[in-house]
């Protein structure tokens, strides 16, 4: 999936589904320090610790505060999977 340069961004928890939009970059809390998903990031699966997942829509830096969970990136879509 191309995404015109932006990056599908579906998180979602056991509860319900927080976010599900196209954004220009993602910054996770990572089990070994942050790391960020930008646009064509190669393809990767990560466990997340407690802290924030940041992600830019439209200029606007949104939050997420999460305990743990699970990344998927693959073809310009970032699959999250959280307890919050």
């Amino acid at each position: 999936m191309d995404n015109k340069g932006g990056i599908y961004l579906r998180i979602s928890s056991p509860e319900k589904q927080i976010a599900g939009q196209m954004v220009g970059s993602v910054t996770f809390p990572g089990l070994s320090g942050r790391f960020t998903v930008l646009h064509d990031h190669a393809p990767l699966i990560s466990a997340l610790g407690e802290g924030d997942i940041e992600y830019k829509v439209g200029g606007e830096k949104e939050r997420v505060h999460i305990r743990s969970g699970f990344v998927e990136v693959a073809d310009n879509t970032v699959s999250v999977c959280v307890e919050i």
